[in-house]
């Protein structure tokens, strides 16, 4: 069985995927939406300034052009993907320039610098690939949505967006 069709994997992958979905639509019909997202198994959070009416109309457009085959909305240029990545690579650069002790390390530094710069730069793209084939995905054809509950923290609303598959 491959890693990802792990059902529990499976679930998040997909929710992860109508999460972006329902962000991009809500960013169209926002412009300047400062929003954040959250996935689980079981559904996932939206963390704004949004009212239950614009995340259910969301949401629900989102599931309906998923449907249809639009698979280019599970990927997102904000996701904790991307940072992961590039944090990673950054790490990983950094570390293999400092890692042979030739030199004393404040003369190795700029070269780390430089590799982790470009290794962020080299970040952004493959986070995007990572997020269509490993961390998202648009197969939500069996999904529904259970349920969308809100409530307030602090000076924004939260949505738990409920998910489940029939």
């Amino acid at each position: 069985m491959n890693l990802l069709d792990i059902p529990f994997i499976a679930r998040v992958r997909r929710n992860h995927g109508l999460e972006h979905a329902t962000i991009h639509l809500l960013a169209q019909q926002n412009p300047g939406l400062r929003v954040v997202g959250r996935t689980t198994p079981g559904g996932f959070y939206l963390y704004g300034n949004l009212t239950t009416k614009q995340v259910r109309a969301a949401v629900e457009q989102a599931l309906s052009r998923l449907q249809k085959g639009e698979t280019n909305l599970t990927v997102h240029p904000h996701c904790g993907t991307n940072l992961a990545t590039a944090g990673l690579l950054a790490g990983l650069s950094a570390f293999a320039v400092l890692f042979p002790r030739t030199r004393r390390r404040w003369d190795q530094l700029p070269s780390a610098i430089l590799a982790a710069t470009l290794s962020t730069i080299a970040a952004q793209p493959l986070g995007m690939i990572l997020q269509a084939r490993v961390t998202t995905s648009p197969d939500v054809h069996n999904v529904i949505v259970k349920r969308i509950t809100s409530r307030q923290q602090n000076q924004f609303t939260v949505h738990h967006v409920e998910t489940t598959t029939y």
